[in-house]
């Protein structure tokens, strides 16, 4: 019971040991997997950040030339800013502009005439909205949009809007004017040519002063502000038009600021929802996120700052990324683990239990070798059919009766019997119909004698009998008749079988007929074939005529 239990206990140890190394194999490989997967995104997070920089510079160029335009005097056409922008051509490279447009530094005591001066320039039912505003008895200065190209539907709708009604408008145009650069808006709800569907976007904006000049101080900037340029900006065409790819099972999303949260979503290239994935918000580092209780993933953020705004911009790796960078092995690692794992424990049990083993075969076949032996003595004195003794043991009981009769100097019969009629039952029903006979024909006989009196089978229907101890010839005649009888009587064997034999029997007798057991052998078989000469189914005793 100890050694079992110390066996079992070292197969668990080694088990325990090879699952560890698997384990610490696997997450070895898990976290390598990740580091790279950290490593792609941060990388991916950097190209995107720096696309967009540089289509926000390429803009920034296209505004400063309007700028320029703007400032050379004080009122610009309208006809010649239409063909300055008609001649920028302003293709791929700047899709997601939705247009370049001029808003007019107009003080609030100045409405009516700037209202009238615009109609006079040939838009009829120009007017300022929003009408009224919480801050508009308080405001100084308004800046109307006054035009914007391409003269499109969308556009020409935005004639008139007063930009400092709203205050992330405001904070653009109050930042432009007093730093004297380019400024950008926070997120806002751009509105579509149907009027009724909005698209996340911003609105970049540049002072214009007048002569052109920049002035030295915030305060000399205020006072010689005469508009602003600026072009509206739709997140999801700026976003689909950036050169370059982004890794595949991955999802970018941009937030305006540094606060992750779906009111600040300007942009998201697949909606993580759609996958039930909530991402956590996260800071500047890579970080683990749990979507949910089954799935994870991994995300990075880099920020981006241009025009006075931060934009915060998120790489998240979907499930699969790393199947699709091909680095995550700890699948494979950890079912060739768990197989060396098994292998291993198989092994030490063969060796942990190889002694044991050895000695159950050994006993296994010592006990096989004595049943053999025992068998082997066995059939080497009895008849395996019968059971009855052999030729060979008979011999050496017939030797050693005659010995004792010499010594005792009594009489002793031996009987030779042959079963009449054998070979056509044995022929015509088989073998097997044969071998029950005979051994209904053994029983029998055993019954008709004393203990201390030997039957035994010599082969095919032949039997022996030794009557080792008899006081008179008619002793042996008493017993061979009562065999005779016996065997005349019907036997049943399986199968249903009714079979009818008889028998013819030898007698000789020790000393009078031979001396030594080949003489008595030879006269009993004599006797025997007698009685089958003179009709079968009767008892001879030998005599030398």
């Amino acid at each position: 019971m100890v050694s079992s239990l110390s066996r079992r206990l070292t197969v668990a140890v080694v088990l325990c040991i090879s699952l560890g190394v698997t384990y610490a194999l696997w997450r070895h490989e898990k976290t390598n997997a990740w580091l790279d997967t950290r490593t792609t995104l941060d990388f991916s997070a950097r190209d995107v950040a720096s696309r967009i920089e540089q289509r926000l510079a390429a803009s920034e160029q296209v505004l400063r030339g309007a700028q320029a335009v703007f400032g050379m005097s004080d009122v610009v056409k309208r006809k010649d800013f239409a063909n300055y922008v008609n001649l920028l051509q302003l293709g791929a490279d700047y899709v997601g502009m939705e247009g370049l447009g001029i808003a007019l530094a107009v003080e609030s005591g100045k409405l009516e005439q700037h209202v009238l001066s615009m109609r006079q320039q040939g838009i009829t039912d120009y007017q300022l909205y929003p009408l009224a505003t919480a801050t508009r008895s308080t405001q100084t200065w308004m800046a109307p949009f006054i035009q914007i190209e391409p003269s499109l539907e969308r556009n020409r709708r935005q004639l008139g809007f007063d930009a400092m009604s709203d205050p992330v408008h405001r904070a653009a145009l109050e930042r432009a004017r007093d730093a004297g650069t380019l400024a950008i808006t926070g997120m806002l709800n751009l509105s579509h040519d149907d009027k009724v569907s909005l698209h996340k976007g911003f609105y970049v904006y540049l002072p214009v002063y007048k002569d052109g000049v920049v002035p030295d101080s915030p305060e000399a900037r205020r006072s010689s502000l005469v508009g602003w340029v600026f072009a509206p900006f739709r997140m999801d065409d700026l976003m689909a038009s950036l050169y370059g790819e982004t890794p595949r099972a991955t999802a970018v999303r941009i937030y305006d600021g540094i606060e992750t949260s779906a009111s600040n979503l300007m942009y998201e290239s697949l909606r993580l929802e759609s996958l039930n994935m909530a991402p956590i918000k996260s800071g500047r580092t890579s970080v683990i996120n749990m979507f949910s209780p089954k799935d994870h993933t991994i995300e990075v953020t880099e920020y981006l700052a241009n025009g006075g705004r931060s934009w915060s911009v998120v790489i998240t790796a979907l499930p699969g990324f790393e199947e699709h960078l091909g680095k995550d092995k700890s699948g494979l690692i950890a079912m060739i683990g768990v197989t060396l794992s098994m292998l291993m424990c198989l092994l030490t049990w063969q060796l942990v239990s190889g002694r044991e083993r050895a000695l159950n075969l050994a006993r296994e076949m010592t006990r096989e070798l004595r049943e053999s032996e025992a068998r082997f003595r066995y059939l080497a004195q009895y008849d395996e059919l019968s059971g009855l003794p052999n030729r060979a043991m008979f011999r050496d009981r017939l030797q050693h009766a005659i010995t004792v009769a010499k010594r005792d100097k009594h009489l002793l019969a031996l009987m030779y019997l042959d079963l009449d009629e054998f070979k056509p039952i044995n022929d015509s029903l088989g073998h097997h119909v044969g071998d029950l006979l005979l051994r209904a024909v053994a029983e029998k006989m055993l019954r008709c004698v004393r203990e201390s009196d030997t039957v035994a089978r010599m082969g095919g229907d032949e039997f022996v009998i030794l009557l080792p101890v008899i006081e008179h010839e008619q002793d042996a005649l008493l017993v061979a008749e009562k065999i005779r009888q016996a065997l005349c009587e019907p036997f049943e064997v399986a199968g249903g079988h009714l079979l009818h034999v008889s028998c013819s029997i030898g007698i000789a007798l020790y000393p009078q007929h031979a001396q030594d057991d080949i003489e008595l052998s030879r006269h009993a078989d004599i006797a025997m074939y007698r009685a089958k000469e003179l009709g079968r189914d009767m008892v001879q005793v030998f005599t030398p005529s």
